[in-house]
């Protein structure tokens, strides 16, 4: 018949506290191990956590927007741009807000292929493919 060791056999339950735990547990009153245990190494990495809030926040989007408005006011006629703005961009249409329908006829129709060469130029045919006027 096999008989087995106990020593071997693992202990079930939590670990027995080492004798400075004992200690500190008895000075406090309270058995706290387990909690700092809890509480000890939660920290994470600044690189791996700052992609993941990047993402959350769509800064690749909005950093994109801001480069469009820049280029925007570079490229186009100044006596354009102060009356259209571009507010956004979404699956490559590119939305600009105008102010009064006199100036979004005049652009749809004179110069709204100009505009969409220029910007496929700077930003490629992937990133802008339609541009949508807007009156606000």
């Amino acid at each position: 018949m096999l008989k087995f060791n106990p020593r071997f056999i693992p202990a079930r339950g939590a670990p027995r506290p080492k004798a400075k735990e004992r200690a500190l547990a008895e000075w406090r009153g309270v058995n706290v191990t387990a909690g700092e245990s809890a509480q000890r190494n939660t920290g994470k990495a600044v690189a791996d956590v700052m992609p993941k809030v990047l993402k959350a926040l769509r800064m690749d989007c909005r950093q994109a927007e801001a480069e469009i408005v820049r280029v925007w006011n570079h490229l186009i006629d100044p006596g354009l741009t102060a009356h259209a703005q571009p507010t956004g961009i979404n699956k490559g249409t590119l939305f600009v807000r105008v102010d009064s329908d006199v100036w979004r006829d005049e652009i749809v129709r004179y110069r709204r292929k100009e505009i969409l060469e220029r910007l496929q130029h700077s930003f490629g045919t992937e990133m802008i493919a339609r541009i949508s006027f807007r009156v606000g």
